[in-house]
């Protein structure tokens, strides 16, 4: 019999580690196998609330932000690219790209929570971001993307055009800030375990074999 896990995967749509933490934690759940029966749930977090709605090019916001070289910053995207190959995920984006407002994206994320839609919208976000190089918040391509995974393209406009669920996602942030979450990706596991970062697929296996020897009283 499969034992029950829950999953809240607290992260951003244009967070390149979680990008990778998501492929690989897939991919350590599609080995479990039966072992578990996740419920995986994505969250709301913002690394940049403030950004203006047409973004910022990459390089200009991480030079401010970390005070990063062009050369180190180069440096980072090798690393991305070796380990975001190593689970399927394609950077293609390049340095060129910008750097989006995502609230819109997570007002969908939360809604199609509801549909029952909501893993499939995620992984078409970081794809249309990261691979694609789309403008996550531009509500078109929004809307689109969301068509796309079998959602009302109508019922996301009226969503994009009206300020629903914006309360729903900002208590749901800052509940995540309140627990003391700064950076992601998060993935809390039945809500009292904590892992931080883009883990390689070994780590997200072990995790979830441990909290199920747990829940069956073998821990």
């Amino acid at each position: 019999m499969s034992t029950p896990i829950r999953i809240d995967f607290v992260s951003d749509v244009v967070c390149p580690w979680c990008a990778i933490g998501l492929a690989a934690l897939e991919q350590a759940i599609a080995r479990v196998g039966d072992d578990v029966a996740v419920e995986l749930h994505v969250q709301p977090f913002e690394l940049n609330p403030d950004m203006a709605p047409r973004g910022e090019g990459i390089d200009e916001h991480i030079g401010r932000k970390y005070g990063l070289t062009a050369a180190r910053m180069e440096e980072n995207r090798a690393r991305l690219r070796e380990r975001g190959a190593a689970v399927g995920v394609d950077f293609a984006m390049g340095a060129r790209s910008r750097i989006y407002n995502t609230f819109d994206a997570h007002r969908l994320l939360h809604w199609a929570g509801q549909e029952g839609r909501q893993l499939p919208l995620k992984r078409a976000l970081l794809h249309a971001y990261f691979t694609d190089g789309e403008d996550v918040s531009d509500r078109d391509v929004l809307v689109r993307i969301a068509r796309g995974v079998g959602l009302s393209g109508e019922r996301a406009a009226a969503i994009l055009a009206s300020g629903e669920f914006a309360e729903d996602v900002r208590a749901d942030e800052q509940g995540f800030l309140r627990a003391g979450i700064s950076s992601v990706p998060a993935i809390i596991f039945e809500r009292q375990y904590l892992v931080s970062g883009g883990q390689p697929v070994e780590v997200f296996e072990s995790v979830l074999r441990q909290v199920a020897s747990q829940k069956r009283g073998e821990g």
